[in-house]
Order: C-alpha cells, then structure tokens, then sequence
C-alpha cells in the first residue's frame, strides 16, 4: 500500500530533489568524454578506455528493470536512497581512482547506482502527481536530460582547466548528499512490504540477457569484429531469453510480469518510446557533425542549434496531458510523430549551402514532437497497469529508452561508416583521417582548400543516409503506432 503527506511543500521539495538527481545523473553519463584525453594521459589505458563508457551504460541498462521490481516490492524511497547512495560512492573512488582498470570499475558501480535514479523517479513522480498533472513533471524530466546533455561538455572542460578531471566525479557528492537529504524528509512514504519471493533466477536471467544483448550491440559497432565472440553471445542472448520468459510464466512473483505484454497499447507504445529515443540520439550525436564539419560552426554554437529541442520537449509534454484528455493517445503519439516527421524529412531534404539557423527551427519542432511521443509512453506504461506494477511499467519504458539509443546509435555508426568508405572510394583526395579533421574546427583550418568542397560533400552526403534511415525510422513509428488504431483505446 502506498501512502503519502501529499502537502504541497513536501511535493515540490521532493520534485526538486528528483530533477537534481536526474540532471547529475544525465550529466555523469556524458561528461566523462570531455575529460577522457587528460584521464588517458593521467592514467593510461588508452587500449581499454572505451569500456569507461561501455560499462556504465552496461550495468545503468541491466540494473533499472530490477530496481523498478524492488521499487515495488519494498517502497520507492529506500530504493531510491540506495541507488543514489551506491552512485555517490562509487563517485568518490572513482575520482580517487589510480589506473584505469579501478576507474573502470568504479563507472560499473556509478551505473548500477544510476540504474535506481531514473525509473524510480518516474514512479515516485506517478505516486505524488494525479495523471492529469503528471505529464508536465514527466516532460520536465525528460528535458533535464537533454539539457544535461549540452552543458556536460562545457561543465566537464571548466572542471578539468580550472581544477582536474577528479572533479568531474567529486562534484556528484555535495549536491547528491542534497538530493538524499531531501528525499529523505520531505518525500513521507508509508510502505507495507510485501512478503512475495523475490525471484533471484529471473534477475539473473534478464541480467544475463541484457548484458548479452547490449554487448553484442557493442561488437557490431566496432569496426573489427569477432564473429566467434559475436556468435557466442548472441546465443547467450537467445538462451537466457528463452530460459527467462518461461521462468517469469511460471514464477508467482516475475521480475517483469509477462501479463504487461498482453496490453497492446502498453507494447507499442514502448516500442515507440524504443524508436523515438534512438533518433533523439542520432539527432545529438549527428545535427553536431553537420554544423561543425559542412558548416563550419564552432564546437559551442554546434551544440546550440540543438538546444531548442530540450527546451520544446517540455511544451510537447504540456500538450501531451492536453491531447490524451480530448483525442486519444494513439491519435496524440501519431501527432508528435508526425511532428518529428515533418523535422526529418526537412532536414534530408536540405542543401549542402544550407544555413544554420534551420536546424533551430528544426530541432524546435522535434522537442515538441519528443515532448508528446515520449511523455505518452511513459503516461501509458503508468496508467495501463496496477498500483503494485507501476515501478516494473516504468522501469520496462526507461529500459526501451536506453536500449533504443544503444542499439539505433550502433546502427547509424555502421550506416555512416558504410557510406563513408563509399563516398572515399568514388571521390578523388579525400580520406577518413581528412574528414575527421573537417569535423573538427580547430584542424580543418588546415585542410587544402581544393580538397575542402569534396571532403564536405563526402561528409554531407554519408550524413543524408544517416538521416535518411532516421526518416524510416518514424515512418516506421507511425506504421506500428496504426496498429491499435482500430482498437477501443484505454487512456482518455
């Protein structure tokens, strides 16, 4: 049973510390990369430092449908408190780290305590928010991430040149201690524990599977690839995959209750989420190669033409709540997908001349189409399912999510490599190390002025075909999202 002291103070206290230990989190996944040549430098390890990044986002993946399980079972704001807790101290050591295998380490640890702050987030903000409010605070959420995403670079330089690259973990500390004092004493959850069997294999088994999953993710993307490693953990994957849904049949208490999957509108809503969040990622990681290496922006107004969308999102999640009151969420996600529709086909179609400030218009009328489409998702995996089920509803639509910008990001990497080495072979003076220097304003100042047309329009047209796939992407969106069109819809 879930009670609460719903005054408003507590409420908006509470709502505070959520959004602060979201943003650190969000900035912690991002910030380490700014800091990465002065970390290899300190600490050596260059042959390994990928996996700085890859295991955080590994066990930030494998651990958030568990904590949304024991969110559920044993009460949101110890589990809450633990993660957050967990993610403090593996902060410290990591800052205080001596190699880059303890920093390794340690990043597994920051992602397991990460894995807690994000879905249980969602389902604390679904416990003290009625559905008809929960909307705004979920948008508002979820732009903090794309917001985050924007500062970290600049936040992590300003840490490294004015103090070192230890802080960029240290300064996790004080304004997490700030987050768990508050949580603490103004979120007054009345819990009764449920006496179920906690059903250890099943974590195990999806734990087994994500990892598989998410590394086989990892191989493909890079650039020479083992096909027996690769062989051997996709069939981890489809083993523990078999192995885990029988066992969630069977067991009273499964990890994730098969019966969610039962509600189509629970399961193509989260498939779209799924999408949706690996364009937004190819969007960040993308828009910022086009601006700086065809346009020849800097590094900072690279990243601003994408800011709008962070700050639309949080309008897109306004008329999120406003559209599933008058249509349908159906008809609500197929507008913001249509939004988002309308931002890929435009940019596919732009000119190699274009100007810059399109992207702002453009990257505006996504955060709008981001706000709708991913508020929905999380709207719908809330409200489709019991009380006791919600933090499991939430942390299966945060796990779509990450999983989506892993997968989609890994698959653009291939496309873009792909049509690079295409476009290289057919155009006469033009290199990969050439275009990695056109990327980079401070080198392509360098590059010979009778190669610089051709190299940018190598970069230009391999990035159309990366756009081009996103453009699929939502088409393919809209196509599954019209598979419940027909169906007398459960959110009004």
């Amino acid at each position: 049973m879930f009670m609460f002291n719903n005054s408003k103070r507590n409420i908006r206290l509470t709502t505070i510390a959520l959004m602060i230990a979201t943003f650190m989190t969000a900035v912690e996944g991002t910030i380490v990369s700014t800091a990465m040549p002065t970390i290899v430098s300190n600490l050596h390890g260059v042959s390994i430092m990928n996996w700085v990044f890859s295991v955080f986002l590994l066990t930030n993946a494998v651990s958030t449908p568990i904590y949304g399980k024991i969110a559920d079972q044993f009460g949101r704001k110890k589990i809450f408190i633990f993660g957050l807790t967990i993610f403090l101290i593996a902060s410290l050591f990591a800052g205080l780290s001596k190699s880059m295998v303890n920093l390794i380490f340690w990043r597994a640890f920051q992602g397991l305590g990460a894995g807690a702050i994000m879905p249980v987030s969602y389902t604390i903000i679904a416990d003290i928010y009625p559905f008809e409010k929960r909307g705004k605070i979920l948008g508002l959420n979820g732009a903090i991430w794309g917001i985050a995403s924007i500062i970290s670079p600049v936040l992590g330089g300003i840490l490294v040149d004015r103090l070192s690259w230890h802080w960029i973990f240290f300064i996790n500390i004080p304004i997490g201690i700030l987050a768990i004092i508050a949580i603490y004493f103004f979120f007054n959850e009345k819990f009764e524990v449920k006496n179920y069997n906690f059903d250890y294999l099943g974590m195990l088994l999806l734990s087994l599977f994500l990892f598989a999953i998410i590394y086989v993710v990892k191989i493909l993307s890079s650039k020479n690839f083992d096909g027996i490693e690769l062989s051997i953990f996709i069939n981890l994957a489809i083993i523990t995959f078999i192995f885990f849904v029988r066992r969630e049949n069977v067991f009273i208490n499964p990890i994730i209750p098969t019966k969610l999957f039962q509600n189509r509108t629970f399961v193509i809503q989260n498939a779209v989420a799924l999408l949706v969040s690996g364009f937004i990622m190819g969007l960040e990681v993308y828009v910022p190669d086009w601006t700086q290496g065809i346009m020849g922006l800097g590094a900072s107004m690279a990243g601003l033409v994408i800011t709008p969308a962070s700050l639309f999102w949080i309008i897109g999640s306004f008329i999120s709540g406003y559209l599933i009151k008058k249509i349908n969420v159906v008809y609500s996600t197929l507008i913001g997908l249509f939004l988002i529709l309308i931002a890929s086909f435009w940019i596919i179609n732009l000119s190699i001349n274009a100007h810059y400030e399109y992207f702002f218009v453009i990257s505006a009328i996504c955060g709008i189409g981001f706000g709708i489409t991913i508020t929905n998702s999380t709207l719908v995996s809330q409200k489709l399912v019991s009380k006791e089920d919600i933090g499991v509803a939430t942390s299966f639509n945060t796990l779509c999510r990450i999983f989506g910008q892993t997968f989609i990001i890994s698959i653009l990497g291939i496309v873009m490599n792909t049509k690079l080495k295409i476009e290289i072979l057919n155009t006469p003076k033009t290199s990969l190390a050439m275009i990695n220097r056109l990327i980079n304003p401070k080198y392509a100042k360098d590059l010979p002025l009778k190669s610089l047309y051709n190299l940018k329009s190598v970069l230009f047209n391999s990035l159309n075909w990366v756009f081009l796939f996103l453009f699929s992407l939502i088409i393919f969106s809209m196509l599954i999202n019209l598979f419940n069109i027909k169906k007398k819809d459960e959110i009004r």
